[in-house]
C-alpha cells in the first residue's frame, strides 16, 4: 500500500488559503450536525514519527467548538494501564454520543511501536490484531464513526526533521531515542506499517493515507477527509431515522398491520415449532439437588478458608477474576455473592450492581460502562447482573432493536476473550430455580418486612413472560459459553447447594490456573 503513495504531492500557498475557508466552515457546521444527531466521533492519527500528527491536529480542532471534543495523547501504557486488558485504556476513553474524540497516537501503538521494540512478541500479534477489529467493529455498528488517518513521509525527510527538531533546545524533547531507532530502521519499521495497515483497512474503520511530505496539502487533505466521512454519516443516520419515522406513519403503520395479518398465523406457528425444537439447557438442571444444613455449613466453612488463602494467591500472581452472576429475579444472586466475599480481603474486590443504564451511560456503546469496571491485575469485579442484559431484559422488553440483541452474541464473546487473553480468569453464573421456587420467594419476601424492599411490581410482570424469558436464556447459554468464559448453571432451588456450588466452581477455576501457570 505505501510503495505506491505519490509523496510529491503539493499544494500552492495560494490555493491553499482559498481552500481553508471553506473547509474550516463545513467542519465546525458538521461537527454541530454531528452533535445533534448524537454521532461519536473518533479521528485517529498515525503514521511515521516527524509526520507532522501534533501540527496537523492542532490545525484541525481550530475549526471545532472545544466544548465538543477531546485530544488524547497515547504513550507508553502506565502501571495503572498495564495491569488492565490491552483494550480497557481506549474503551474508557471513548467519546459520548455528539462527542468527538481525537488520538494522537492509538491503540494501533501494540502493533507498531510496542512490536518494533519488542514489548509485542509476534505470537501475541494476531489477538491484538483481532481485538483492534472487533473493538472498530463494536463501535462502528453502534452508531460511531471512525475516521483514520495515517501521515505518510519518506525516511530522508523524517530524518531531515528530526536533525531540525534536535538542534533547537525548545524542540529537541521531542526527539526520542526509539524515533531514531526507528528511522535508521526504516524499511524493517515500514514493513510492520503496511502489515497493520494490511489487517485492519475495513469496510467499517478503513484507513485514509495522508501524503504528508508537504504539509499543505496534508492539511487539506485531512480536512477533506474529515468533511466527507461525516457527512456520510450524517446522511446515513439522516436517512435511517427518516426510515423510522415513516414506519410510524399511520398509513404505513396500517400497512404494516395488514402484512402481519397475512403471515401472522404462519409466524406464530413456526414460532411454536420452533419453542418445542429449541435446544433447552435449563431443562437439563436437576433442581431437586440439596444439602443439609449441617452439610452446607462444613461445606461453606472449608470453601470459604480456601478461597480465602486463594484470594492472596490470586493478588500474589496479579491474577484478575471476573464473576457474572445472572439468573431469575429471587433467585439467590446476592446470598451466593455474599457467601463467596465473607473472607475474601475487601481490598481485592469490588462488586458491581448493575441497574438500568443511567443517561451518561446511554450515551455510549452498551459495553463501555462493564470495560469501566473491569478489574486490574491481581483483583476481582463481582457483577450482580452483567452485560447480558443486551440479550435477555434488553431484547424481551424491545430496550434495543433486533439487530443490536443479535449481534451481541458475537461482541460479548469477544470481550470476555480479551479478557481471557489479558489473564483474566472469567466465570459467569446463571442462578437457576423453577417457576413454583419463585413465587414462594416472592411471597416471602412480602410478608417479611425487612424484605419487602426487594420484591417490586416488575418482578410480578416480569414472571408473565417467564417462557419468554426462558427461551432467551437457553439461547444465551447456548451461544456465550466458551472454554475461555463458561457459563455455570446452578441448581438453586436449595440455597444451600447453589452457594457451595458458586464458591466450589471459584475454588476449581483459581486452582487450576494457578497449578497452570
Amino acid at each position: 500500500m505505501l510503495e505506491k503513495v505519490d509523496l510529491t504531492k503539493k499544494i500552492s500557498k495560494e490555493e491553499y488559503k482559498e481552500k481553508m475557508p471553506q473547509l474550516e466552515i463545513k467542519l465546525g457546521r458538521l461537527q454541530r450536525e454531528c452533535k445533534a444527531l448524537g454521532i461519536p466521533v473518533l479521528i485517529v492519527f498515525e503514521g511515521f514519527g516527524a509526520a507532522g500528527k501534533g501540527l496537523q491536529i492542532g490545525r484541525l480542532i481550530q475549526s471545532m467548538d472545544p466544548r465538543g471534543f477531546e485530544v488524547h495523547t497515547v504513550k507508553n501504557e502506565t502501571e495503572e494501564e498495564r495491569m488492565h486488558p490491552f483494550m480497557w485504556r481506549f474503551w474508557t476513553k471513548t467519546p459520548s454520543r455528539g462527542r468527538i474524540a481525537v488520538f494522537d497516537g492509538s491503540w494501533y501503538r501494540r502493533v507498531l511501536i510496542d512490536r518494533f521494540e519488542k514489548r509485542t512478541k509476534n505470537k501475541e500479534l494476531p489477538l491484538a490484531f483481532h481485538s483492534i477489529n472487533s473493538f472498530e467493529e463494536q463501535l462502528s455498528e453502534d452508531g460511531s464513526l471512525i475516521i483514520k488517518l495515517f501521515l505518510d513521509i519518506d525516511r530522508k525527510e523524517q530524518k531531515k526533521r528530526f536533525d531540525k527538531l534536535a538542534k533547537n533546545k525548545e524542540t529537541a524533547w521531542r526527539v526520542s531515542q526509539g524515533d531514531r531507532e526507528r528511522n535508521a530502521h526504516y524499511d524493517e519499521y515500514a514493513a510492520m506499517m503496511e502489515d497493520m495497515l494490511f489487517k485492519t483497512d475495513t469496510d467499517y474503520a478503513p484507513w485514509t493515507i495522508i501524503e504528508s511530505m508537504d504539509r499543505r496539502f496534508a492539511t487539506v487533505k485531512i480536512y477533506t477527509t474529515v468533511i466527507k466521512a461525516m457527512a456520510d454519516q450524517i446522511e446515513k443516520v439522516r436517512r435511517h431515522n427518516a426510515v423510522k419515522a415513516k414506519e410510524k406513519a399511520p398509513g404505513q403503520m396500517e400497512e404494516t398491520a395488514n402484512r402481519k395479518s397475512e403471515i401472522g398465523e404462519i409466524a406464530e406457528e413456526a414460532g411454536n415449532e420452533m419453542r418445542d425444537l429449541q435446544v433447552s439447557i435449563l431443562s437439563k438442571a436437576d433442581l431437586t439437588l440439596s444439602y443439609t444444613r449441617e452439610e452446607y455449613k462444613e461445606k461453606l466453612d472449608k470453601l470459604q478458608s480456601k478461597l480465602e488463602k486463594l484470594h492472596g494467591e490470586l493478588y500474589r500472581r496479579r491474577i484478575p477474576v471476573v464473576l457474572g452472576f445472572e439468573g431469575w429475579d429471587a433467585g439467590g444472586k446476592g446470598g451466593a455473592i455474599k457467601r463467596l466475599t465473607a473472607r475474601m480481603d475487601a481490598r481485592g474486590y469490588v462488586v458491581n450492581p448493575t441497574a438500568s443504564p443511567n443517561d451518561i451511560e446511554k450515551a455510549h456503546h452498551y459495553l463501555w460502562r462493564f470495560w469501566r469496571a473491569m478489574p486490574k491485575d491481581g483483583h476481582v469485579a463481582i457483577f450482580d447482573r452483567t452485560w447480558y442484559g443486551r440479550v435477555m431484559v434488553e431484547r424481551i422488553e424491545g430496550f434495543c432493536t433486533t439487530e443490536e440483541w443479535k449481534r451481541a452474541y458475537k461482541e460479548i464473546n469477544d470481550m470476555e476473550k480479551d479478557l481471557y487473553d489479558a489473564g483474566a480468569i472469567v466465570i459467569k453464573f446463571w442462578m437457576h430455580i423453577d417457576k413454583d421456587e419463585q413465587e414462594r420467594r416472592f411471597r416471602e419476601r412480602q410478608e417479611n418486612p425487612e424484605k419487602q424492599w426487594k420484591i417490586t411490581d416488575e418482578d410480578w410482570r416480569n414472571r408473565e413472560k417467564w417462557d419468554q424469558y426462558e427461551n432467551a436464556v437457553n439461547e444465551m447459554l447456548m451461544r456465550t459459553s466458551t472454554d475461555y468464559a463458561p457459563w455455570v448453571v446452578v441448581e438453586g432451588n436449595s440455597k444451600y447447594y447453589a452457594r457451595v456450588k458458586v464458591l466450589q466452581t471459584v475454588v476449581d477455576a483459581i486452582e487450576k490456573r494457578l497449578k497452570e501457570k
